[in-house]
């Protein structure tokens, strides 16, 4: 039988392919799949730098632009009535009227505030003894503050616990009446173009009276011959008073 031979290979085949493992391909990835990539990356990284400039604009704005709570003091506080109201085949009632000077500070240096719905009642020992009575509708510039004194009560009798009345006449026989002052509304900030929501208020004040009981005329239903509560004449704020606004 004849025999067949392969042509002889060249001298410099095992040389260019040496390292390479025989029945494989290898291709450029550049020349397989172009050189488009570069434009992608490019776009996907000014997105990025487009979203990071505005989240930084947007947080500089929050904080030079965010409002601060307002805030609330009681300057000063008169006792116009407090009596016992309660008659034998009644409820145990107070009948208490007081004028506070109230000060509504805006603390935000670029935020302008505007209050509405507002009313304010007089507490004791967590009980109303005061009906709410409603405030106007106040607006302040930025670092504004508006002073405001409303009469609340107006000599109205108010129902509450023989323990709370009782405690109350005990109080104002040592000349000391601490009472709570509540404001409550909702307050809205305008910053430039920038117009917040409504957000509800809600501000106490603890107040400690200092009362005096001047000599009634005997038998007067505001006086001690009456039974009731004797009507003090001076109530000197004793200490500051501790406010917190909440919203």
């Amino acid at each position: 039988m004849a025999e067949h031979h392969l042509p002889p290979e060249p001298a410099d085949h095992h040389r260019h392919n040496k390292g390479l493992k025989p029945g494989r391909r290898y291709y450029s990835y550049y020349n397989y799949y172009g050189d488009d990539g570069g434009g992608g990356r490019a776009l996907c990284f000014a997105v990025l730098v487009l979203v990071l400039a505005a989240g930084i604009t947007w947080l500089v704005l929050y904080v030079v632009y965010r409002p601060s709570h307002p805030t609330l003091s009681v300057t000063s506080a008169s006792v116009l009535a407090l009596y016992n109201a309660a008659t034998a085949n009644s409820a145990t009632a107070v009948a208490a009227s007081f004028q506070l000077a109230l000060v509504i500070r805006n603390p935000s240096a670029r935020c302008a505030a505007r209050y509405d719905r507002l009313a304010a009642y007089v507490a004791y020992r967590g009980e109303p003894v005061t009906a709410p009575e409603p405030l106007p509708p106040l607006a302040q510039d930025a670092g504004a503050a508006v002073e405001v004194a409303p009469v609340l009560g107006g000599g109205q009798a108010v129902a509450v616990s023989p323990e709370t009345a009782e405690a109350l006449a005990t109080d104002v026989a040592y000349g000391l009446l601490p009472i709570r002052v509540v404001v409550l509304g909702r307050v809205r900030f305008v910053s430039g173009p920038f117009h917040r929501g409504w957000h509800s208020l809600y501000a106490r004040c603890d107040v400690l009276l200092g009362v005096r009981r001047p000599a009634a005329a005997a038998g007067s239903p505001h006086g001690g011959g009456g039974g009731g509560l004797p009507l003090p004449q001076q109530a000197p704020l004793l200490g500051e008073p501790i406010c917190n606004v909440d919203m």
